[in-house]
């Protein structure tokens, strides 16, 4: 099986990225997915969250504050180290269960966080995505609602285009029209499926 570890910068395209696999009929393992399902009510990791942070980081209807815990994280790079330490574990394990399971003729694990949870040996190939740095502050401000200096401070916060280009396999450069992008997807598509093929033949 073919495992293609899609990446890149906050507000980059990825989720438009994911979905246009979809539709070519590849199967998503989506990490994000993942870490939601991890800390909803009655799970071990939301438990632990709780533990480590006290129950400020709960709304009133139990679940876990988000936004709350997103500004925790940001204001103390240990906390962010703890939260880390209790989820990332969890999303691997999954990402191995899922991707394993996949029945498409390759596989897309979409982990935002890829490169900075040293998670690139689970994959065959690693898909960065990578956008103009203006476009993305402008995009992250308006689908966040959030000021220039905090989206500033959040690509900060993760790895350089620089760091995801050095260990990509692929890149698509998502600058321009959704009719270029889907075509760009199309052209991976096609590059993945003779991989893919390829792999399987191997394995015979």
């Amino acid at each position: 099986m073919l495992k293609v570890g899609l990446t890149g910068g906050i507000a980059s395209g990825k989720s438009t990225v994911s979905q246009l696999f979809f539709t070519l009929g590849i199967d998503i393992i989506d990490a994000d997915l993942i870490a939601r399902q991890l800390v909803e009510p009655g799970q071990d990791c939301l438990d632990k969250i709780i533990q480590t942070f006290g129950k400020k980081v709960l709304l009133n209807n139990g679940e876990l504050d988000r936004q709350q815990l997103r500004q925790l994280i940001f204001s103390a790079p240990e906390a962010k180290q703890q939260l880390e330490a209790i989820l990332h574990p969890k999303i691997q394990q999954q990402l191995i269960i899922q991707s394993d399971n996949s029945s498409s003729p390759y596989c897309i694990l979409s982990v935002p966080l890829l490169i900075e949870a040293k998670m690139t040996s689970m994959v065959n190939r690693v898909l960065v995505i990578e956008i103009a740095a203006d476009e993305q502050l402008k995009r992250l401000c308006q689908r966040d609602n959030i000021s220039h200096t905090q989206a500033l401070d959040i690509v900060a916060a993760q790895s350089s285009p620089q760091q995801r280009t050095s260990i990509a396999d692929n890149i698509i450069i998502n600058n321009n029209s959704p009719a270029e992008l889907n075509a760009k997807v199309q052209n991976m598509h096609e590059k993945y499926l003779e991989l893919a093929k390829t792999i399987s033949i191997g394995c015979q």
